[in-house]
């Protein structure tokens, strides 16, 4: 009897050790699975933060803020990031510091019930465990989901076991380079925008689910003396469309409440944006040039209106932030050099 018990310990202990090894290995390593988790090496000393989907993390460059304005900030991206998934990244970045304000991409408000695992784990993964991810994981999971699953990322990757890369394997014990510059993804491709027929939906009002998310969100930064900002990314595509019933809900709620609110879609001219020259996939998101230009004109917003500080007289955060721009150049010299 006592030799069965052994055995089973020591093969539950092996199990233990071989799901512990194998783990790191079938976790997704593509530059979307990572941005969640690239944050934490960053925290502190960001003065503005962004909140949202992809709309946010391949339009605002926090470099170009620094170069231009001296603003320091963080973009807390991920895709279809969901606006509970925002409020409780919000929440669990309120615990590494306080920035001056939060900018988050309205685009999000359009859902309010949980979209699709494959997402969820992109945003979610590569969070810290907290409270605060226990809570976004269960605000977030879809029917077929299970929280195990979550805590045990071996049960809900195993099946990439016969996908698996080089890549995969290069960097099963080490983290692989940053895949973004403070959060920032950059394509340089250009792809004009195509033209298409928008298919309006059934229901334009947002959920009680998006406001009362957006109400903790102002609630959490107020608490914390923060000013949350609104804003909308330019976007010229008929596949992820801006209706002006979206505008109109948007612009109430920000009215009511005392928010500043930034349709950047309105600004497209002023910004000098080209839609067959400044978007990386037809339409749905910009390139690095028009990110560029775009956080370039945004920027001006945050420093004059917003108030955000010029932190370069700061010696500490100078020299930091002349590495990550200097980073910021480094990797898009490269890539133009590799597109020729």
């Amino acid at each position: 009897m006592k030799k069965k018990i052994i055995i089973s310990v020591a093969f539950i202990l092996l199990m233990i050790i071989l799901i512990a090894m194998l783990t790191p290995l079938l976790m997704p390593k593509s530059a979307e699975d990572r941005l969640t988790g690239e944050y934490y090496a960053q925290a502190g000393g960001n003065d503005v933060i962004f909140l949202g989907d992809c709309e946010v993390y391949e339009t605002f460059v926090p470099a170009i803020l620094w170069e231009e304005y001296g603003i320091t900030s963080y973009v807390r991206g991920s895709p279809q990031q969901l606006i509970w998934q925002s409020y409780y990244i919000l929440e669990e970045t309120f615990k590494y510091e306080t920035p001056k304000a939060v900018v988050f991409n309205v685009y999000a408000m359009k859902y309010g019930t949980p979209q699709n695992e494959k997402n969820n784990r992109m945003t979610l993964d590569s969070m810290k465990w907290s409270t605060s991810k226990i809570n976004a994981i269960r605000a977030s999971m879809t029917e077929d989901e299970s929280f195990v699953d979550y805590l045990i990322p071996f049960l809900g990757h195993h099946s990439r076991i016969g996908d698996l890369t080089e890549n995969d394997f290069k960097y099963w014990f080490s983290d692989p380079p940053a895949a973004s510059d403070s959060g920032y993804l950059m394509k340089i491709d250009v792809n004009p925008k195509k033209d298409g027929f928008a298919m309006k939906p059934t229901e334009f009002a947002f959920s009680q689910t998006a406001f009362h998310y957006l109400d903790k969100m102002k609630a959490l930064c107020e608490e914390n003396g923060t000013e949350l900002i609104l804003v909308k990314a330019p976007t010229n595509s008929w596949r992820f469309y801006w209706f002006d019933e979206y505008e109109t809900q948007i612009e109430d709620y920000a009215s009511k409440n005392g928010l500043k609110y930034y349709n950047l879609i309105e600004h497209e001219e002023e910004i000098g944006l080209d839609w067959n020259l400044h978007t990386s996939d037809e339409g749905l998101h910009l390139n690095v040039y028009g990110a560029e230009m775009t956080t370039s004109y945004f920027g001006r917003f945050l420093a004059e209106d917003c108030n955000i500080p010029n932190r370069k007289p700061d010696a500490d955060l100078n020299k930091k932030w002349t590495d990550n721009l200097s980073a910021y150049k480094e990797r898009k010299l490269k890539l133009e050099e590799n597109q020729k």
